[in-house]
């Protein structure tokens, strides 16, 4: 007569077939995943072809990295592959988040030779959460603001569109699938972002914007302070002038027409942290690199720092002694 319950094959075939090892094959059945079919009439457990498939799913699921009691309810079909697959995509792609950040902070203390301080603050700001790395930026963005002409405490003011604008133009958004570069550029951002003596700068910077936004008031638009310097050290820098030459004084000239502190603003402006956040921004935004206007800038203070101080006003040009 016909077993009713097919061929029947022992945990030692069962291995065999597998390519499990039976202490596994023993682990899973004790758990209820892979139960067996019958029993020997020595006692030893026996089983059906559907172990097979059984273990092939338990196999594939560990694989991946599902936890017993997930794949008890898929044999048990109180829960579907599916349901399983897409919960444990979305567990796998936080810790590939995760991995890209701890990536990007070993390759940062690798690059700059960070000491355990650095290194633990880094390491800190890699895994701080979507809100939290928000909160970080507003509380950056607040201290250069507040205060400052279209600042949430100056509401009303003449320039607050403008700084809201300026504002959104400071502001990191790094995507939710980011690429290593920009985890790197976002780690050194907010470190950059919690030095005291940065934010002063942006701040003065923002200062400065609200003076020349004030100024231009009932004048019709201005042109910026970079735009201008641009404009007007470009060619004598493209000639070849030095800031010492005679035929610098008319750039000084023009630049101290713009705005008789104007070397107070260019020094702020020039500052190389200032040009490395907006790098860092373009990175992490994916917006294209910024123009460099080091070298233009550059040469703009040395000419106005060359040149002797006329009635009290520093970087005035020379003006010959009368005998």
């Amino acid at each position: 007569m016909n077993d009713p319950l097919g061929p029947l094959c022992s945990i030692g075939e069962l291995a065999r077939r597998t390519g499990l090892t039976v202490k596994a094959i023993r682990f899973y059945s004790d758990r209820g995943l892979v139960p067996p079919t019958g029993r020997s009439p020595a006692g030893y457990r026996l089983y059906g072809d559907d172990a097979l498939a059984r273990l092939d799913l338990v196999r594939t699921l560990r694989e991946l990295g599902v936890g017993l009691p997930d794949i008890r309810k898929v044999v048990a079909r109180e829960l579907s592959l599916s349901e399983v697959a897409a919960a444990h995509a979305d567990a796998l792609a936080v810790q590939i988040r995760t991995l890209r950040l701890r990536h990007a902070v070993l390759t940062a203390v690798a690059r700059r030779d960070s000491d355990p301080e650095e290194m633990d603050l880094m390491h800190r700001l890699a895994r701080l959460s979507e809100d939290e790395r928000r909160r970080l930026i507003d509380d950056f963005l607040d201290s250069v603001f507040t205060g400052s002409a279209g600042s949430a405490g100056s509401a009303g003011s003449a320039g607050s569109g403008a700084f809201v604008g300026i504002r959104r133009s400071l502001t990191p958004e790094l995507p939710d699938n980011p690429e290593p570069e920009q985890i790197a550029a976002w780690v050194e951002l907010a470190e950059l972002s919690q030095d005291g003596e940065f934010r002063a700068l942006v701040r003065r910077l923002v200062e400065h914007l609200a003076a020349e936004q004030e100024g231009a008031r009932g004048g019709g638009p201005r042109p910026g302070l970079v735009p201008t310097v641009r404009e007007l050290v470009g060619p004598v820098l493209a000639a070849g002038i030095e800031p010492g030459d005679g035929a610098a004084a008319p750039v000084v000239q023009a630049l101290l027409a713009h705005d008789v502190h104007v070397l107070t603003r260019l020094e702020a402006v020039n500052d190389p942290r200032r040009e490395r956040y907006t790098e860092l921004l373009a990175v992490i935004n994916g917006w294209p690199a910024p123009e460099r206007v080091a070298p233009v800038l550059d040469w703009a203070v040395e000419a106005l720092r060359v040149r002797e101080p006329v009635g009290g006003v520093p970087g005035a040009p020379d003006v010959p002694s009368r005998p």
